[in-house]
């Protein structure tokens, strides 16, 4: 039978608007097929890209080569394969991965606006690993002028509200860092940051944010902008509804747009970057481990599955439906999604425990690792979900926790009653107070923070060598010796601050090959279809190093647009 007449047709479908999808669409059309349509679900483009930090992790890259970095492609790939497991590592595809992500950037600064800074103090997430490095192969995208967006700046996504300063003023990485934990400089950035806020009066009778984007805000706009420019279309509030397949190929898609079907003809290929699962809770309880809970993501609340769901119906393979880009998470009453808790727990003079009262892992381990293993140790007789990040008078006054921020900018009398209430901190003169309050065993607990104290004298945390490796350290505090993430928990009032075990996405999906393309269960190629990104399955799975999520969307949405054109990098 004839397929019935199509509403809208183009050589290019893009599904989804994060940096794997701009990075498709922009590709796709720099390579030859100038007739390209991008589609996203949400109201605002962006997706979780948007709220990410923003950073990609790409080995041997241009920046890292004039920083004078001492790297190779085949020692990438040596700590590739001492942190991946056999059973789930495709060394095809992190060759693929290793080889063309140099080229994409290459790619990215001759075709679009797309700027990095290579960030040479950020470490890979192993680096007690053989391979590993102490910086550079990490790029965050550089600031970005929200002004070059003209009447589109209400429609592109900002970053997570955690990356900005009072909820409007942006910062980088380093200067979230260096903010956050007080490190040298920390009173002459702040002061630079509110006075250039300040005197933008142009700026501020626009907006309440600040001019600059940056992080995940200033990447996903510079490669907007770049997609703008070339007139490429773009729909927002138009979710995939099903694929189009004729003859074991697919050919188009159904797009929701204003409320009503419209096919869309695929000449040369559809690309799925439509992100994971994580606000699909029927999902989550069929595959992710227990408890889990779509009110615990930080990824944005349209990723359901959809991708997912349309590439399985025709019989596309899925793998590590079990995984996810896990990070403890804190749910703030009265805010519509939950704060990432990164650089909090690596806090000297914090510790976290479980209802027992005990510690049951590294606390500045890498946000992933960690949380696996908060799986691990998490039973019904020993749960570890929520967990309890506690610290003393001490923390409270010099770190900034949370919505917390520091005691001297938002003292406890500031603080909401609901956040007391409602759980979400809790405060009390002792520790034994603190636990009947939070449900805790007030011994164990004692008998936890004084193992921590010790562990503060010595600087070696001897049960789960907390502040032994370069991550550990890279958000601890130097001033505190001799261990940067170690201190003694001393000082009245004790806090109890409950974290949930969250994430930025799910890491499980339809398998690809090199090229990009869908593989059916058999492993042969769904032809005409592509996907990259939290639709696909992980192939950085152990999380490698910062941007081990968005590296591999860009990079495989690269090849893609690749495969489809023919171009040859």
């Amino acid at each position: 039978m004839p397929s019935p007449a199509w509403d809208h047709s183009v050589d290019v479908l893009v599904v989804g608007s994060g940096l794997g999808g701009m990075t498709a669409a922009l590709s796709a059309y720099e390579m030859g097929c100038k007739d390209v349509l991008l589609v996203e679900k949400a109201g605002k483009f962006g997706g979780t890209s948007a709220l990410s930090g923003g950073v990609i992790w790409i080995p041997c890259n241009k920046l890292a080569r004039e920083a004078g970095q001492q790297d190779s492609l085949e020692e990438a790939h040596t700590y590739l394969r001492n942190t991946i497991p056999d059973a789930i590592r495709r060394d095809d595809m992190l060759g693929t991965y290793l080889a063309h992500g140099p080229k994409m950037i290459d790619f990215l600064y001759e075709k679009s606006h797309a700027r990095y800074t290579s960030l040479s103090m950020y470490p890979d997430y192993h680096t007690h690993i053989a391979g590993s490095k102490e910086g550079n192969r990490a790029l965050e995208s550089e600031p970005f002028d929200s002004s070059l967006l003209g009447a589109d700046n209400d429609i592109v996504s900002h970053s997570h509200p955690i990356w900005y300063l009072f909820g409007i003023i942006p910062l980088t990485l380093t200067e979230a860092n260096t903010i956050s934990v007080k490190l040298k400089g920390w009173k002459l950035l702040l002061t630079k940051l509110l006075a250039k806020y300040a005197f933008d009066l142009p700026w501020r009778l626009r907006s309440r944010y600040d001019r600059k984007r940056k992080i995940g805000g200033s990447h996903v706009a510079r490669l907007y902008l770049s997609l703008k420019e070339r007139g490429i279309s773009m729909w927002r509030s138009a979710p995939l509804q099903e694929l189009i397949e004729e003859n074991g190929r697919v050919i188009g898609a159904v797009i929701q747009r204003d409320g009503k079907a419209c096919r869309v003809k695929a000449r040369r290929g559809v690309i799925l970057t439509a992100g994971g699962f994580e606000h699909n809770q029927s999902m989550r309880e069929q595959y992710l481990p227990h408890p889990t809970n779509a009110r615990w993501s930080a990824g944005v609340k349209t990723n359901t599955g959809d991708a997912i769901t349309a590439g399985a119906r025709l019989g596309a393979a899925t793998e590590q439906m079990q995984k996810g880009w896990w990070c403890m998470t804190c749910s703030v009453p009265g805010e519509a999604m939950p704060r990432l808790m990164i650089m909090e727990k690596s806090v000297p003079g914090t510790c976290l425990v479980n209802r027992n009262g005990k510690r049951f892992l590294n606390e500045s381990e890498n946000y992933v690792t960690m949380q696996d293993k908060l799986y691990a140790a998490h039973t019904n007789e020993t749960p570890c979900a929520p967990a309890y990040l506690i610290f003393d008078a001490r923390v409270r006054r010099k770190y900034i926790i949370g919505p917390l921020l520091t005691a001297r900018t938002r003292p406890d009398w500031m603080l909401p009653k609901r956040w007391f209430s409602e759980g979400m901190i809790t405060k009390a003169d002792s520790l034994v107070e603190l636990a009947k309050k939070t449900g805790i065993n007030p011994h164990h607990l004692e008998e936890t923070v004084a193992q921590i104290n010790r562990y503060a004298v010595t600087g070696k945390g001897l049960d789960f060598g907390r502040g032994d490796s370069s991550y550990d350290r890279h958000y601890g505090d130097p001033e505190i010796k001799p261990n940067p993430n170690l201190a003694p928990i001393i000082q009245a009032p004790f806090y109890a601050f409950r974290l949930e075990p969250g994430d930025i996405g799910t890491m499980g999906g339809l398998v690809t090959n090199m090229h990009g393309q869908v593989l059916r269960e058999n492993g042969e190629p769904l032809e005409g279809l592509y996907a990259s990104g939290n639709c696909t399955s992980a192939i950085l799975p152990t999380y490698p190093g910062p941007g081990a999520t968005l590296g591999p969307a860009m990079v495989f949405a690269y090849q893609a647009a690749k495969h489809i054109t023919g171009y040859r990098d």
